[in-house]
């Protein structure tokens, strides 16, 4: 029943997410390589089951998908917090969202818009930190500033 084109999305989901996993697991995320490696393969076995078993219905198919959007977006919410210096993990919750949605793309045999779509999230992840470190420092050169002028 499961078809070598099964077995390489659930590779290519392993893969996919291990490589999001490794650059949370680097910025010491608790949502790091486990958690995004089998969060990107559950998406793909649940992606893979619907098509098994709703086989002649594409609106079964179309549901298992939802669920899965609906399921993640409740561990995403786990991973977020809200505290008096600001809220944290919103990129973390992000990057549990994309994860699912790359394991799906990956169960679905979608593998080239896998591939794309965790190449891209690598460049928003990396390349960004540095522009909110820009802008970061900005803020507080200019906090400083103000600060100055209102001492003055």
């Amino acid at each position: 029943m499961l078809t070598n084109h099964d077995i390489i999305g659930l590779l290519l989901a392993v893969l996919c997410g291990a490589i999001i996993g490794l650059e949370r697991e680097f910025s010491g995320k608790a949502a790091g390589l486990r958690t995004n490696t089998l969060i990107c393969l559950g998406a793909a076995v649940f992606t893979i089951v619907s098509k098994y078993m709703g086989a002649p219905s594409l609106d079964s198919q179309t549901r298992i998908a939802a669920g899965i959007v609906t399921g993640v977006g409740f561990l995403g919410a786990g991973a977020i917090l809200h505290d008096r210096a600001g809220v944290l993990g919103l990129t973390t919750a992000a990057t549990i969202w994309l994860v699912s949605s790359i394991g799906l793309a990956c169960g679905a045999g979608m593998y080239e818009l896998a591939l794309v779509a965790t190449g891209i999230s690598l460049i928003v992840l990396f390349g960004l930190r540095r522009v909110e470190g820009f802008i970061n420092k900005l803020r507080k050169n200019k906090k400083s500033q103000s600060e100055q002028r209102a001492a003055d």
